[in-house]
């Protein structure tokens, strides 16, 4: 039973405090990778599809690679004024790039692919590079952004990619990057990061008029990260293997799915499906080959897998081999989806997996309150978590939810 105390305020306010302290956290969120690399160097930290196999990153090989990134960024002079801005999706690549910008303290910036390649006029991302004055714009590939670039990039904002050239515009090699001797300053730099520091800029939707940068600090970050290791305490037992599509861009995939693994010593194996009808399809392939320790979706991932756990046995039994949760977020799931998960989870192993859920937001890093296996069920969100605190105001005959936090 979640341990929450219950105040009630003047005109009908409500306060929740959870009774339990939250333990301590470390001032960088790049603390645990230097500890991962220290002690499970050959470990997977990241995977993504190579043709038929994996293309792997090691924690050892990340925290050379983010190394000699973070020296190239210190010697450009980036800062928060000057940030890194990544356009293209997720990959190995991009997870490279901002490594790098943590390890040297310069904040970054993941901007939704859709910006620069299903818009066509480019407003968002024009207002973006006015936003956020960026000093350096990494692509994984130069040539479907060319137009994007072209048109929305200053002549005086440096562009860096793997691969791929620009008409008209000098690119620097993420090659180049990679071979930045290190920098003098890159071990000071690193212990100067604070948990005031910034450490990235995360986009909200602009559902509503333009995207607002929110700023995430150190302190947010790795604050968020006890929060979820204290409870999710199954996170404690092993390292989590996590097989993910959710856009970095986002809080969810960003912040709360590839900080579990780092700050866990997991594996994040890069998903290159979707949940639609044309890229489910990828999502069943790398979970064929797989098995999570805790899988992360939205409620339309998990429907579009049901009828592919329902017709494939060897799926079904890999998949819920050591699956210790499942987790859901961004809509409520159905009850028919629910059960259905209930119903294939003890057809493979004989006991249903907790289906966990909460609410968040891109303010609070997102982790803030969440059910536990015990109080979860459809179209609830639990309680605030221990470092939190929610203020329920009346407004309009609903409760508006205000969160309170170092996250």
């Amino acid at each position: 039973r979640p341990e929450v105390a219950i105040e009630r305020g003047a005109g009908g306010v409500i306060y929740l405090r959870p009774t339990a302290a939250l333990g301590a956290y470390p001032p960088r969120l790049t603390d645990r990778l230097l500890h991962w690399a220290a002690t499970a160097p050959q470990r997977v930290l990241m995977a993504e599809r190579q043709g038929e196999g994996w293309r792997t990153e090691s924690y050892g090989e990340m925290l050379a690679a983010a190394r000699a990134i973070a020296s190239a960024l210190i010697a450009r002079d980036l800062t928060a004024e000057r940030p890194v801005l990544i356009l293209s999706g997720n990959s190995i690549d991009h997870a490279l790039v901002a490594f790098g910008a943590l390890l040297a303290g310069v904040p970054f910036c993941p901007v939704s692919p859709a910006y620069s390649l299903v818009s066509r006029d480019y407003g968002k991302l024009a207002y973006l590079m006015k936003l956020l004055t960026p000093g350096l714009v990494f692509v994984a590939d130069a040539a479907p952004f060319a137009a994007v670039l072209r048109a929305t990039v200053p002549a005086d904002v440096e562009i860096a990619a793997a691969r791929g050239v620009l008409e008209g515009r000098t690119v620097t090699r993420l090659s180049d990057l990679l071979a930045t001797p290190e920098h003098p300053e890159l071990d000071a730099r690193h212990a100067a990061i604070g948990p005031d520091t910034i450490a990235k800029f995360l986009l909200t939707s602009g559902s509503t008029g333009s995207p607002k940068a929110v700023v995430n600090t150190q302190r947010m970050l790795c604050a968020n990260q006890v929060m979820l290791r204290d409870t999710l305490a199954f996170l404690k037992d092993e390292p989590p293997v996590i097989v993910d599509w959710l856009p970095w861009n986002h809080t969810f995939g960003g912040n709360h799915n590839i900080g579990i693994v780092l700050y866990n010593g997991g594996s994040l194996y890069l998903d290159d499906g979707r949940p639609t009808p044309d890229g489910i399809a990828a999502t069943v392939r790398n979970l064929r080959e797989v098995a999570p320790t805790v899988y992360f979706n939205v409620p339309k991932g998990y429907e579009s897998l049901l009828p592919y756990f329902r017709d494939d046995a060897g799926l079904r039994t890999t998949f819920f081999s050591r699956l210790q949760a499942m987790f859901f977020s961004g809509a409520g799931l159905s009850a028919h989806v629910w059960h259905s998960l209930d119903d294939f989870a003890v057809m493979a192993t004989g006991a249903r997996v907790p289906m966990l859920t909460g609410l968040g937001a891109t303010e609070t890093a997102p982790f803030f309150m969440s059910v536990t296996p015990e109080t979860s069920r459809s179209g609830h969100v639990g309680l605030p978590v221990p470092g939190n605190e929610a203020k329920l105001i009346p407004n309009s005959g609903k409760l508006e939810v205000r969160a309170r936090g170092p996250n």
